[in-house]
């Protein structure tokens, strides 16, 4: 398992020039902090202490390649700046495209996805929990079949991702909440603690 992943360093490049990690700036990736903010209000629903997840960017190789950008690469972190997964951007996007794709609908999806591996891999936790059926759930387009897993089958592209449940043993699959509202779909008891304990941190009322 690698917190922090790199490029390897091939022949002709100085190790010490390998690009270091920072966290991103506020405003130099909008739309995939606009996700992450949706994602951190269920991080701070169902998991009482955690602090908020962050975005790591490793800066790309320079010069780029020809025809291609040799991009920049954001992961989803823990606010220490380990991280596990995959890369929440495109790491390499021609001339001319946007650095972020204008789907907030795939952007939300994939940095769901990005934040529940680092959770689980990193704190050595499931995440999220169905509270129903006591098991993980996963975030899916609305409406997923219970056989289906995520890229496979046609999907709406403008369904809101939502935290999917399998089912206990049954198979009763379901839908639990859009991503960014587990808080709704907690016992009353966790619920009310949560309001009391919140009081409004990270912009949530």
């Amino acid at each position: 398992m690698s917190h922090f992943s790199y490029s390897s360093v091939a022949p002709g490049r100085d190790r010490r020039h390998v690009p270091q990690h920072r966290r991103v700036e506020p405003g130099e990736w909008p739309k995939l902090e606009a996700a992450l903010d949706v994602v951190n209000r269920d991080v701070t629903a169902t998991l009482p202490g955690q602090e908020p997840l962050v975005l790591m960017l490793v800066p790309g190789w320079k010069p780029a390649s020809r025809g291609a950008i040799d991009g920049d690469q954001v992961y989803v972190a823990l606010p220490d700046g380990r991280w596990q997964g995959n890369a929440v951007n495109a790491s390499y996007v021609e001339e001319g495209d946007p650095k972020e794709p204008d789907d907030a609908t795939t952007i939300l999806a994939v940095v769901a996805d990005a934040a529940q591996e680092t959770v689980m891999e990193l704190l050595w936790q499931v995440w999220p929990v169905c509270w129903v059926h006591k098991t993980g759930m996963h975030p899916r387009p609305a409406g997923t079949d219970a056989d289906r897993y995520q890229g496979e089958g046609e999907t709406d592209p403008a369904a809101q991702p939502v935290w999917w449940c399998r089912g206990g043993r049954s198979g009763e699959c379901h839908d639990v909440s859009p991503v960014g509202e587990l808080a709704a779909t907690l016992p009353g008891k966790q619920r009310r603690a949560l309001r009391r304990g919140r009081g409004g941190q990270h912009g949530h009322p």
